[in-house]
């Protein structure tokens, strides 16, 4: 006999390098899937944790499993300490994402580092992890699989975008879900700002100010990524490679690069919505509190931007994560063949019990 109800803490950590993003929720199945919010908060990473982060491709394999053994220790402190902070009971799982070291689903290769047996251990919990591997290994992207959560729980809206290290979008096509990356984000327009000691760029204003670079706007908007169909999924190798070396050619000020960068997302997520007027878009991630990359995505576009409130915002994608959890538990279908491009629809996932 299935439950009807559950309550569970799901846990993300995006490639923006933002901090761990944890939510306690309870999901309640009448019929259709409902939730509701009890806590979030996001754990900001010190300097030497973002430093690690975001040279995990550059490691040897012996190098990442000794990280994925320090930043396991620190995930289960992490989460433990919300769980006494907000004094929270009776907890049916962790549902962790983990944090993304490689992805390169051509290759067939995805690790997420944190998702260790011991976890469960650690945090004398029921623990539902590494929800990507599976995936790959069925041939699939292992990812966007938030578009389980968008099919389930936001499915009045006709696009979902979130706007993270990487944008990507949710639909609906042909009484099918596809999903996909759309283009980098947060993680390249942080890169820069960063090089001003900064941590972001508070509300656009930096690149609100600077000048574009049609030339590189051109040269960004014609890589080949973008004119693949999905499913497609984009990872940090790609943007060391690709876009990094090309921004960097041309030698521009922070600003022109923010304010070209700023131009050429808005331009992609353009290219990927049909401009309806009463279609809805259900916008969130960090990328929302960018006023100006808000206010250039609205300029592009006729659909109408929704913006939910601010746990749906910064908290969508760990409240999705402990929803693929929750349906890893009951043993039903968390990711989509028609997202991923996987041989088969399938229920992802690991399950440590405590």
């Amino acid at each position: 006999m299935l439950n009807k109800e559950y309550k569970v803490i799901g846990v993300m950590s995006g490639t923006s390098l933002d901090g761990i993003d944890l939510v306690c929720v309870t999901f309640v199945f009448a019929d259709t899937w409902e939730f509701e919010i009890h806590e979030f908060e996001t754990v900001k990473y010190n300097s030497d944790w973002t430093t690690k982060l975001k040279d995990l491709v550059q490691f040897s394999p012996q190098e990442l499993n000794t990280v994925d053994e320090e930043y396991t220790l620190y995930l289960s402190e992490i989460i433990n300490a919300f769980v006494e902070k907000y004094n929270i009971k009776e907890i049916d799982a962790i549902c962790s994402h983990g944090h993304t070291a490689l992805h390169q689903p051509d290759k067939g290769i995805t690790y997420q580092i944190g998702n260790l047996p011991k976890l469960s251990s650690l945090l004398k919990q029921n623990v539902v992890c590494d929800f990507r591997i599976q995936d790959v290994e069925l041939g699939g992207q292992g990812a966007p699989l938030v578009p389980i959560g968008d099919e389930l729980l936001f499915s009045e809206y006709d696009f979902c975008i979130n706007l993270g290290g990487f944008a990507n979008i949710s639909t609906k096509e042909n009484s099918q879900r596809i999903a996909y990356d759309i283009c980098p984000v947060n993680i390249v327009l942080n890169f820069y700002i960063r090089k001003l000691g900064l941590d972001f760029d508070n509300k656009g204003v930096l690149a609100s100010s600077g000048n574009i670079n049609h030339s590189l706007l051109n040269e960004l908007n014609a890589l080949d990524f973008y004119t693949l169909n999905p499913p497609k999924s984009l990872g940090l190798e790609w943007v060391n490679e690709t876009i990094f070396p090309l921004i960097d050619s041309y030698n521009l000020q922070t600003k022109e690069i923010l304010r070209t960068y700023v131009e050429h997302v808005s331009y992609q997520i353009s290219e990927q919505v049909e401009n309806n007027e009463s279609w809805k878009i259900l916008v969130t991630g960090g990328g929302v509190f960018n006023s100006f990359l808000m206010e250039r995505i609205k300029a592009t576009t006729k659909a109408g931007i929704v913006i939910p409130s601010k746990e749906i915002i910064e908290y969508k994608e760990a409240l999705i994560f402990g929803f693929l959890g929750v349906l890893k538990l009951r043993n039903e279908i968390n990711c989509l063949s028609s997202v991923t491009g996987a041989k088969q629809d399938h229920s992802s996932g690991k399950i440590f019990y405590a």
